[in-house]
């Protein structure tokens, strides 16, 4: 290669060469195995008798799987709270460590650390905090006079589910939005000085514009995060029969697919979570075009 990141004609069959186990692993893992999904969700099959084809009756079936209806608004209810959440708790979090001062490489550490936790051990830490019986918050609670709240209960359990998630997600929020902040230039803020522009002002007019890409970009990943929620409010909310008493998409498909054994209903289960999380990319991505085109 010279002058030019692009190869010449000599060097292409080299490169593919060595692209080549990457991109048919990708080829086989992610596209293959998004067809066979797909095409699974016509058929019946319990892994162990033949499989039969089932035309689009695992797809007429959902609305009358209860547990599936039951995820959906779950999942939805959910969806609502964790990514505005999310993207707020995360924005504040970056303006408060798009600063120098000593320290602040350890402080974005401490919060980007449940990012790479483990969420099995995560999941249990948070199970102890909210423990109805010697729980870390019922105990404050107790302490200061007050009455014990089943935190994982059915009045109470969407919330708790949010707060353990959003925690976990605010560090990713964080060095997206920190990133895009890092990138407005600073002779914007000056020039906003200049003009007599408060500190609120300089964050409406010439903040927020500035970090419209980065906002758009971390809804998408937030919403996707939450129409997959699995790990912690699985490990918050099972039950001993393996069941769960806030179901999620992501969970009514795992059990439909591994205890069921019901693996067309299941990849049906799979293309419909798919498709949701599709068009809200979509409708992102349209509103960020129209902002763009309007800007």
């Amino acid at each position: 290669m010279t002058g030019s990141l692009r190869p010449l004609r000599g060097e292409r069959v080299g490169v593919l060469l060595l692209l080549a186990p990457t991109l048919i692993g990708l080829a086989i893992g992610v596209f293959g195995s998004v067809l066979a999904t797909f095409v699974l969700s016509f058929f019946d099959w319990d892994l162990l008798s033949p499989i039969s084809f089932a035309g689009v009756s695992n797809y007429a079936n959902l609305p009358q799987d209860r547990m599936f209806s039951s995820a959906l608004v779950n999942t939805t209810l959910f969806s609502l709270l964790y990514v505005p959440l999310t993207l707020g708790i995360g924005f504040a979090v970056a303006c408060l460590m798009n600063r120098h001062i000593r320290g602040i490489s350890l402080l974005r550490a401490l919060f980007f650390l449940p990012v790479v936790s483990s969420p099995a051990a995560v999941g249990l830490l948070w199970s102890w905090i909210f423990a109805q019986d010697q729980g870390l918050l019922n105990s404050a609670i107790t302490a200061l006079g007050g009455d014990p709240v089943s935190w994982l209960g059915p009045k109470v359990i969407l919330y708790s589910v949010v707060i353990v998630n959003v925690w976990g997600a605010i560090g990713e929020a964080m060095i997206v939005f920190l990133a895009g902040l890092q990138a407005i230039p600073r002779e914007l803020y000056e020039a906003a000085k200049v003009d007599g522009a408060k500190p609120w002002q300089r964050l409406v007019h010439v903040t927020l514009p500035s970090m419209v890409p980065s906002l758009f970009f971390q809804g998408v990943l937030s919403t996707i995060h939450a129409f997959q929620a699995f790990d912690y409010i699985y490990m918050l909310t099972r039950l001993s029969n393996g069941n769960s008493t806030f179901p999620t998409l992501v969970f009514s498909l795992y059990r439909t697919g591994f205890r069921f054994f019901r693996m067309g209903d299941a990849a049906a289960q799979a293309v419909v979570l798919t498709g949701i999380i599709a068009v809200f990319t979509l409708v992102y991505f349209r509103i960020q075009k129209k902002l763009g085109a309007e800007a």
